[in-house]
């Protein structure tokens, strides 16, 4: 009887176990990477690989919150639109005065554009050939996703 019950808990925790890993392993491959190749204002041309769209959110005068998003926080109207970068073809950049956000140009995959003004200052960053890199979006003129 007592070894009915202890090989009944083992079958459990293991297919527990089984469980979790092959959840762990489903979410793992479905995070998707994204490549793009970027252009700053002065026309250099960059590409990134595992690029984001990153942000401080301060939240005490020495603290803040870094977010990094895969997709581009945009205000359309009064609502902010989040369009996530595997709906995105290009962002074609321009840039306002000063302390202004850029407007986005942005062309999705299926052809539909869209014009936007960037709803919080922030960069893209990931992976060059080199190194770290980040860009600041209002320095920006063009960013073309792979």
């Amino acid at each position: 009887m007592m070894h009915v019950r202890m090989t009944r808990l083992l079958i459990s925790l293991v297919a527990t176990l089984l469980l979790l890993a092959g959840t762990a392993w489903a979410q793992h491959k479905a995070e998707k990477v994204f490549t793009a190749i970027v252009t700053d204002a002065q026309g250099v041309e960059t590409e990134v690989k595992n690029i984001l769209f990153y942000w401080e959110e301060k939240v005490s005068e020495t603290a803040f919150v870094p977010h990094e998003l895969k997709q581009v926080p945009v205000k359309r109207g009064t609502a902010t639109v989040n369009v996530r970068f595997d709906t995105i073809k290009q962002i074609d950049v321009k840039t306002g005065p000063d302390k202004t956000p850029p407007v986005f140009i942005i062309t999705l995959t299926n052809g539909k554009t869209g014009e936007f003004a960037l709803a919080i200052a922030g960069s893209f960053k990931g992976e060059s050939d080199f190194g770290e890199v980040e860009l600041p979006a209002n320095g920006l003129k063009k960013i073309v996703f792979k």
